[in-house]
């Protein structure tokens, strides 16, 4: 009995072992998939900067030329990522070299503009000892290299200003404060005059030296002094708007004196007295030097020709923006509070016959904008202030000359070497 017993739990067995045996498997579950991780970018490459650096004759406040070169730097530093900007201001010119120093070995400027003619000598010598740096120098005409020059240069649109002045003088008597007699200034009195001379045949330009670009008080007295000679009419070329602001003094008290802004807008300064002016917006010319050096057109081998000479006509380049404007401020050429006055007075033009000077102003505009610069202020006949031919009919000054000019036109009662 117990054998038998045996015998059907053991067969049990074997049955549930075979049950087991031909059951199916549950599906094995497939493994993940292993993740891979992308791998870690690189990190953004840093852009290149470039560093440029600027030295001032004057203070920046002085709301003329230094005002308007900083205004230029701003604009440019605004405007790029890639560029920083540094300036000093108010720099003596024989104490120049030791601030140009100061920038490339301290600060490591790669790029120096130097901003004054009496800056040259200084700028040329620090561009021969640091060959690797790029330097550009404002008004002057020496180069090398590793160093290029620049000039918004005022002289077409001082002839326009001479214009409105000879029209409104009652006197004949003309006024010009002047800071320093470079070739810069006199070019600047010569176009004037014979702007004056072309309105007015027997007016004269007395020209007044402070021996400063920035000094208020030298300005004040220069004007003072030439109305008390009988001028009614100043303009100038020196860094304050003390000149504007005399002739607004004036002509509130009842004895007109009119004026003409330099530089930067000055309109605020003589509403009253304020005729027109010269205005430059020097960050056109940063910008395209800047950015012809930082995408490597321009290099520390070919600035010895790349002079910028900006006109009405664009200056460095055809269809170029022009960097000069005629005007008191921007948009203004003439305060019309004067344009009936100017409009009332008329002359006589080859070319142009009987027209009055508010609208040759315009016209002269029109032919100096034109690439071929139908006109140019400085065309003979000219003759110097002892009645000498310098200029034969027919002919125009070249740019060198201009540059280098160190002669007064006739019609200059001063002298251009006191």
């Amino acid at each position: 009995m117990r054998n038998k017993l045996f015998r059907v739990v053991l067969l049990a067995m074997v049955a549930v072992l075979l049950v087991t045996a031909c059951a199916p498997k549950p599906p094995v579950a497939s493994p993940e998939p292993a993740v891979t991780q992308p791998p870690a970018a690189p990190p953004p490459a840093e852009t290149p900067k470039l560093k440029a650096c600027y030295i001032y004759v004057g203070p920046i406040g002085d709301i003329g030329w230094t005002n308007a070169h900083d205004v230029g730097r701003r604009y440019v530093d605004d405007k790029y990522d890639w560029l920083e900007t540094a300036y000093a201001e108010s720099v003596p010119e024989a104490d120049s070299d030791r601030f140009i120093d100061r920038f490339v070995v301290e600060e490591k400027c790669e790029v120096v503009f130097t901003t004054s003619f009496g800056f040259m000598d200084a700028t040329l010598a620090a561009a021969q000892r640091y060959p690797d740096n790029y330097f550009f120098h404002v008004s002057g005409y020496k180069r090398a290299p590793n160093m290029g020059t620049l000039m918004a240069d005022f002289y077409q649109l001082y002839y326009l200003n001479g214009l409105m002045a000879g029209a409104l003088s009652k006197s004949g008597k003309v006024g010009y404060v002047a800071a320093h007699p470079i070739p810069e200034v006199v070019r600047h009195i010569n176009a004037f005059t014979q702007g004056v001379r072309a309105a007015n045949p027997n007016a004269t330009v007395d020209v007044r030296w402070i021996f400063a670009w920035y000094d208020p008080a030298k300005a004040r007295e220069a004007a003072e002094a030439l109305i008390a000679a009988g001028v009614d009419v100043l303009a100038f070329t020196e860094d304050t708007a003390t000149v504007v602001q005399v002739g607004e003094e004036y002509t509130a008290k009842g004895q007109p004196v009119y004026t003409f802004g330099h530089y930067s807008p000055m309109a605020q300064f003589g509403p009253t007295s304020l005729v027109s002016g010269q205005l430059v917006n020097w960050g056109l010319i940063y910008e395209d030097i800047l950015t012809k050096i930082y995408l490597g057109i321009y290099t520390t081998k070919n600035l010895e020709h790349v002079d910028y000479w900006g006109l009405l006509s664009g200056g460095w380049q055809l269809g170029a923006p022009s960097s000069v404007e005629l005007g008191g401020e921007f948009g203004v050429p003439v305060n019309p509070v004067f344009a009936d006055a100017l409009k009332a007075v008329k002359v006589t033009d080859q070319l142009l016959g009987e027209i009055s000077v508010y609208d040759l102003v315009f016209k002269r505009i029109e032919q100096m904008k034109d690439p071929a610069v139908l006109f140019d202020p400085f065309s003979g006949p000219i003759n110097n202030q002892a009645g000498e031919l310098k200029v034969q009919a027919g002919q125009r000054l070249s740019y060198f000359e201009l540059s280098t000019i160190d002669w007064f036109v006739e019609g200059v009662i001063g002298s251009p070497k006191p």
